[in-house]
């Protein structure tokens, strides 16, 4: 049987900061990581050809018979047919896009893969194929996606029961086993499907709007205004009012506060009364900081908020500008509106920013994840250490 790897290129720099600390397949958009998505239709798990510094967290195994897939690909079953047929030494395309290709030499750099790809036959794929090509797609595409994966996870199977009490409007909405929804909710499901996951929680008085996921062991606040396109990954507790939102996993915004057009990694945490603008007052079109090319680009979208990398924290009444861009393990607090790009390992706001120490970071980091029963591994410090350090330039406060 192949061995089956999703592979970044040199467009994985498209989704820092998200990218700082995981490969793309591992970024979520819809219901589903791409990676899940993938082995969920191969029935096979996958390995990860990424940046080198990741690989000891992602591993990257060989063998004599290896698939690389993109994994800026959304998985679907025309796709994934195209790719099982693949002999060896031939690759599959798409409007000069590799999607995949099978071999038997192997294959230890990502940047080395292009050089290996000018060896082989071209197979070219003429079916739609959906693609993550730029940060705010996370976003942008998770209407979509939520709505596809809502039917590959749903297939053939029937819901938990929804509680008589629940208002509901609309029939796709699907409960999985220990899924609970309390007194004064309503589900509305007209516009789009909604998904709760094995011992997901919408507490009492949530308005819901499909197309809406919440994962494993997510919590909806009591109260919660939730409209769609929005994912609310596996632990993660939210509140208040947010409107296409994307969260990553175990990040809390358990407060009252606006969020909208925007995409929240793991293990962050927005103080109360956060709040996020996601329109210009002129309703120009947003544009945001690019950190790989250090300058600001059009996005070519009129909504655009909060995108913020991972374990990144803000405190109570903090203030984001439209389309601002936060880092990995950013710490900001204080008055007025902090800038639209702040560098990883920042510590402040408005007023001063400074260096957030590594060391202190870190302690803030495992005594959230604690919080989950979650600890630092020692291979995810080391990936946090060269971030710290591939990302000082970036820090150049006054």
């Amino acid at each position: 049987m192949s061995t089956y790897i999703l592979f970044d290129n040199n467009t994985r720099t498209e989704f820092l900061p998200f990218t700082h600390t995981r490969p793309v397949a591992d970024i979520r958009c819809g219901i589903l990581t791409m990676r899940e998505r993938w082995e969920r239709y191969l029935n096979h798990r996958t390995g990860t050809l990424t940046a080198s510094y990741l690989q000891t967290l992602f591993p990257h195994t060989t063998d004599n018979d290896c698939v690389y897939i993109n994994g800026c690909s959304f998985a679907n079953a025309s796709l994934v047919a195209a790719i099982q047929k693949l002999k060896s030494d031939e690759a599959l395309v798409s409007q000069d896009v590799l999607l995949a290709c099978r071999t038997t030499t192997p294959v230890q750099d990502f940047q080395k893969l292009a050089h290996l790809f000018s060896k082989l036959t071209i197979q070219h794929y003429t079916d739609g194929v959906r693609m993550l090509e730029k940060l705010t797609d996370i976003f942008a595409l998770n209407d979509a996606a939520i709505r596809d994966d809502y039917q590959l996870l749903t297939a053939g199977r029937t819901s938990a029961p929804l509680p008589s009490y629940v208002q509901k409007v609309g029939e796709d909405i699907f409960l999985e086993p220990g899924a609970k929804v309390q007194p004064g909710t309503v589900l509305n499901a007209s516009s789009g499907p909604i998904y709760l996951a094995a011992d997901a929680e919408i507490m009492e008085g949530c308005l819901v709007r499909g197309p809406v996921a919440l994962g494993e062991h997510a919590t909806l606040k009591m109260g919660a205004k939730v409209y769609g396109a929005s994912t609310i990954g596996e632990g993660c507790k939210v509140g208040g009012e947010i409107n296409n939102v994307v969260f990553f996993s175990n990040s809390n915004k358990g407060h009252d506060g606006f969020l909208g057009n925007a995409v929240v990694g793991s293990w962050c945490n927005l103080g109360a009364d956060t709040n996020c603008s996601n329109l210009k007052n002129n309703y120009d079109e947003v544009k945001i900081w690019h950190e790989a090319s250090q300058q600001l680009v059009p996005t070519g979208l009129q909504f655009c908020g909060l995108l913020m990398g991972d374990h990144s924290k803000c405190g109570i009444n903090t203030m984001f500008n439209t389309g601002t861009v936060v880092g990995v393990s950013a710490n900001i607090f204080g008055g007025g509106f902090p800038d639209k790009f702040i560098p990883s390992f920042s510590w402040g706001g408005s007023e001063k920013m400074t260096t957030y120490q590594f060391e202190k970071a870190m302690e803030t980091a495992e005594r959230m994840m604690a919080r989950r029963n979650k600890q630092l591994s020692e291979a995810e410090r080391s990936v946090y250490q060269y971030i710290f350090e591939q990302t000082k330039t970036q820090r150049n406060f006054s």
